[in-house]
């Protein structure tokens, strides 16, 4: 690898370690030679760094606004049955034993909850939770677990749920995610928020999970895992309204133009018309 003196390399490896930062050059190293592919630069291993921080600050924004949205449009869905505290009736729920089990997850983290409207509802409605403040309490994982056993059926609350991510099929209609779909991509972006949380590297990375992509987004060539690209694709799904999703796009554009000199779009699994994937 080339390092030059003006990389100050000993101040990067102080600042950002080397284990973190060997995860940005695996494509460029053969462990067979134990070499670095020639040309390689100390200097774009950091760029590539610091792309994958930018966006990772880019997509922390842009899933907040997604889990933010969800969670209200989640309370506006059970409200359907005109019960504040329909979270402690099963009958929107599919599964009653897992309703049960669900329960137990949702009761922990209520109690465990420092939030000011909790603490209004235990001291002023004898530890009656409406559900407008137990959508706000949950993690995003339990909300997926929620909506997951959701009953499906025509004027359910899954319904009126499915109703706010509706999208356009491939011959122009326009049609509701089925629970598998929507559960499927709330559970990408969930993972992804937690990777972004935690300044996991999403850069050249096979993500453990798969969201249900619509016919018109599939690659022809399926990719061998899952990436940054299906990622976003399920944030595109999930968006709180298209004005987000094309200011987010337009950043995105802009940190690609940036660093064009050093990402491989194939690393982040993009197809060559990815930009046609990403217009709503």
């Amino acid at each position: 690898m080339v390092v030059e003196p003006s990389d100050s390399a000993a101040d990067v490896l102080t600042r950002v370690g080397f284990y973190r930062l060997r995860g940005y050059c695996f494509h460029l190293y053969d462990n067979s030679t134990k070499q670095y592919a020639p040309g390689t630069k100390f200097s774009d291993i950091v760029s590539l760094y610091n792309f994958d921080m930018e966006l990772s600050h880019l997509l922390f924004g842009m899933l907040s606004s997604i889990e933010i949205a969800l969670r209200a449009r989640l309370n506006e869905a059970l409200l359907t049955y005109g019960d504040a505290l329909i979270i402690t009736d099963p009958t929107p729920f599919k599964d009653k034993s897992l309703y049960w089990k669900n329960m137990s997850a949702i009761a922990s983290e209520i109690a465990r909850s420092n939030d000011v409207f909790i603490k209004h509802n235990f001291d002023n409605h004898d530890g009656q939770i409406p559900i407008w403040a137990v959508v706000e309490t949950l993690s995003f994982g339990t909300l997926s677990k929620l909506i997951k056993n959701l009953d499906t059926a025509s004027g359910t609350a899954y319904s009126v749920l499915a109703g706010f991510y509706q999208y356009k099929t491939a011959t122009g209609k326009t049609a509701a995610p089925s629970q598998k779909m929507l559960t499927s991509w709330i559970q990408s972006v969930s993972i992804l928020r937690n990777i972004c949380a935690h300044n996991g590297r999403i850069y050249n990375r096979a993500i453990n999970t798969t969201p249900e992509i619509l016919a018109v987004d599939r690659t022809t060539l399926q990719p061998r895992y899952t990436g940054l690209y299906q990622m976003m694709l399920a944030i595109k799904y999930l968006r709180p309204n298209d004005r987000i999703w094309i200011d987010f796009v337009t950043q995105f554009k802009k940190m690609k133009t940036m660093y064009d000199a050093v990402i491989d779009l194939n690393r982040i699994n993009f197809p060559a018309d990815w930009e046609a994937h990403f217009t709503v």
